[in-house]
């Protein structure tokens, strides 16, 4: 039986600068079941790159583990300047209306799965300052109603073939006017990718951001809130441009900021 398994303390290596001007609360799936010692230094990795970068970008964090035995603190989550919501295992598929097998399912735990849906619906209600990546913007359809694929076929573009590393580069095709295409200035970015789940039916209240060249769903932002964003793609991989996560995470931030100073002053 594997025991190896994540803490808060394995993932927040770094602390914030005292000039740290924003709250950021991570929510993120740190164990699920399943997990190998292969999968916890994936997800570890993961989330202490982002946390390192949001620290180094001037935002204090804070993790809520969906997948621990306690709930995640509600009031905590909803006082936040921002809310960023990372990957981990399959959504489970009832969820969406799938009562079948799911091909390649990993790590399915409906208890963080409905935790992390009550967040993201609170988040929008509250028109909070919301980025979610991969089973995040899974998790954003999801709770707007929409449905995902639950296994892509064929995969190849979307991640790396059995016994081949998980990740791979891929193109993306940017929609205009979307809030990734007019950060990063151009009809076509290329992502970090690994995943077996998309998006497939959009959620209400939600439009496309980005397509990959099948026609896969790779983003999706909220029509009517001021900020809420899910991309498919990893920012946080470690073999991700570096320069492309830092326009992400610092447009991120910027909003929370924005969003803070708007309710000092309301």
């Amino acid at each position: 039986m594997n025991r190896n398994v994540l803490t808060h303390d394995d993932v927040m290596r770094t602390s914030p600068a005292d000039s740290a001007d924003v709250e950021i609360v991570v929510v993120v799936q740190l164990n699920m079941p399943g997990q190998t010692d292969d999968s916890v230094a994936l997800q570890r990795d993961l989330t202490v790159t982002a946390v390192d970068d949001l620290h180094r970008l001037g935002a204090r964090v804070r993790i809520h583990d969906v997948g621990a035995d306690s709930a995640p603190d509600e009031e905590a989550i909803a006082r936040a300047d921002g809310i960023l919501v990372l990957g981990g295992g399959d959504v489970d598929s009832r969820l969406y209306g799938n009562t079948g097998p799911v091909p390649n399912e990993y790590g399915k735990d409906r208890r963080a799965d409905d935790r992390e849906i009550a967040v993201i619906q609170s988040a929008i209600a509250d028109d909070a300052t919301l980025l979610a990546l991969c089973r995040g913007s899974q998790l954003l359809n999801v709770a707007c109603g929409g449905s995902l694929i639950p296994d892509l076929d064929p995969f190849d573009l979307h991640k790396g073939a059995p016994g081949h590393p998980l990740f791979i580069d891929e193109t993306v095709t940017l929609t205009p006017g979307s809030i990734v295409h007019d950060l990063y200035g151009g009809a076509e970015l290329t992502v970090r990718n690994g995943h077996h789940q998309a998006v497939d039916r959009v959620g209400e209240g939600l439009r496309v951001a980005a397509r990959a060249a099948d026609g896969v769903v790779e983003a999706t932002e909220r029509i009517e809130n001021s900020w809420i964003l899910g991309v498919q793609w990893h920012p946080e991989e470690q073999g991700a441009d570096e320069q492309d996560r830092q326009i992400l995470f610092s447009a991120f931030l910027e909003q929370a900021r924005a969003r803070k100073a708007a309710a000092l002053t309301a």
